[in-house]
């Protein structure tokens, strides 16, 4: 009997499927020469700024690189703490270490695992300057929470938005809810390159030119040089084919949430399992659905029974949490957290599968809890 394969993610077809839109872009780009902070850039921003509902965007070399950036441009000084979700990935935790600052992860919530707001209460300091939620997955935390402790407190928010362009929370953006917000273009992501490309998005004028500057050596969009910086630049090639897959994002978004629904509808019954809340229309969150994420009982044996049947799975982050690297430092106590990473699992979640290949794995999870 041959057995089905499903790839957690076809890398392959990244490139393949548009294979011929692509060859064009890359040949039109480089037959002006124009490789480094040209047009393509330039349009590219405009029209990540427009999607997301946001006064402006800066491309950047990564994700990462875009939260170190808003970072330093906001200003962290030694010893500041800024409150994270140990949910994460280390790029959260890392990019706040690199501006001079302090992580502090905090406990995620037991339904939609996102950041807690009760423990981002407790975790507040006379230290504390700043939140930092993940809006993870393609799904955006409890912002009315969190800007309400944050406005009590006086402390400033920003996003790690890189899982969630798109996404919604009341109708309003992912990435737009504080100062800043970073996104990633990795080619996994909703909206992926041919390679490491992130965004920023910013509301504040006089935020963003210091970010333009930080990410260019310093030049503002003038080219005046005005400050120490940086170089993380958005090359015009990814920002073209970013550009062209766009147009069509709204589709893939769309597409993920059929795969969710699909998903939801055929495993809700499985008392064994805990899924992600599924796709509504009229709720508070609009999900993109950047991964499919759920809890399982007897996780490593469903993770190499799936195996055996040709699906690929992830536990996300390698399976540590942020508060779980001790050699870093950190001493947080998170149960919801620990109990969560105990139990994670990843399904394909991806425009490349089909309704088929989403019913033979969702066959096959039934199978192992039924057998």
């Amino acid at each position: 009997m041959t057995t089905k394969t499903v790839p957690f993610f076809e890398y392959p077809r990244l490139w393949t499927d548009d294979r011929d839109e692509f060859l064009s872009i890359i040949d039109n780009v480089s037959s002006t020469g124009g490789f480094i902070l040209q047009q393509a850039v330039f349009d590219f921003e405009n029209e990540l700024a427009e999607y997301a509902e946001t006064n402006y965007s800066i491309g950047v070399g990564n994700a990462t690189d875009g939260m170190e950036i808003f970072l330093e441009a906001i200003g962290i000084n030694p010893g500041d703490e800024i409150i994270i979700s140990s949910h994460t990935m280390l790029a959260t935790a890392s990019a706040i270490k690199v501006a001079g600052g302090i992580p502090i992860p905090v406990d995620i919530k037991d339904d939609d695992n996102l950041i807690s707001i009760s423990a981002i209460e407790d975790a507040i300091s006379e230290n504390t300057v700043g939140i930092m939620p993940t809006q993870l997955n393609g799904r955006v935390c409890d912002m009315d929470s969190i800007k309400e402790i944050a406005d009590k407190k006086g402390l400033f928010i920003v996003e790690d938005a890189a899982q969630a362009l798109g996404s919604r929370y009341k109708g309003q953006h992912a990435g737009t809810f504080g100062l800043a917000s970073d996104i990633s273009f990795f080619p996994a992501k909703v909206l992926g390159c041919l390679g490491d490309a992130g965004g920023i998005l910013v509301n504040d004028k006089d935020l963003y030119h210091k970010m333009y500057q930080i990410h260019d050596h310093g030049r503002d969009v003038d080219g005046e040089v005005k400050r120490w910086g940086r170089n993380s630049r958005l090359d015009n090639i990814q920002a073209a084919i970013l550009s062209f897959k766009l147009k069509s994002y709204d589709k893939v978004i769309k597409r993920r949430r059929e795969v969710a629904k699909i998903y939801q509808d055929r495993l809700e019954s499985i008392n064994e399992l805990q899924l992600p809340a599924g796709p509504v229309i009229d709720g508070d969150n609009f999900d993109t659905y950047q991964n499919y994420e759920l809890q399982a009982d007897n996780r490593d044996e469903l993770q190499n029974f799936l195996k055996e049947n040709g699906i690929g799975t992830l536990i996300q982050w390698g399976g540590t949490a942020i508060h779980q690297f001790k050699n870093l430092g950190f001493n947080q106590i998170c149960p919801n957290t620990e109990r969560f990473f105990e139990r994670c699992i990843m399904l394909p979640m991806n425009v490349f599968i089909s309704d088929d290949d989403v019913h033979y794995i969702c066959d096959k999870v039934e199978g192992f809890y039924r057998k």
